[in-house]
């Protein structure tokens, strides 16, 4: 009797690998946003002379808005998730823009 054949297999989904504890190429908006606002600190500091507290908090806005965009609504969660997310936020969790839209479509 021939032996069987074992082969180890990968059943997995295909992966974007990691970096900085982030999956895909979600570090990229992380790091441009950094560098923009490090270019952006100097800006405001040393061009236009600004107060510290001042540019400080023009540049942690932008900072701030792509952090809680990556880590609250795409790190380990469904692609399409931020988008349905904000769709469902802006509509109301309806398929159409408005209710009223939806009267009239049912028996």
């Amino acid at each position: 009797m021939p032996a069987l054949l074992y082969t180890d297999t990968n059943a997995a989904n295909d992966s974007g690998g990691r970096a900085f504890g982030l999956d895909g190429n979600l570090y990229l908006p992380v790091l441009i946003t950094v560098v923009g606002s490090l270019a952006g600190f100097s800006l405001f500091v040393w061009v236009f002379e600004l107060p510290l507290m001042v540019a400080v908090a023009m540049i942690a806005l932008p900072l701030l808005a792509v952090l809680a965009w990556v880590i609250g609504l795409r790190r380990g969660k469904p692609a399409g998730y931020d988008r349905d997310f904000v769709e469902c936020l802006w509509n109301g969790g309806h398929f159409t823009r408005n209710a009223s839209d939806q009267k009239g479509l049912l028996p």
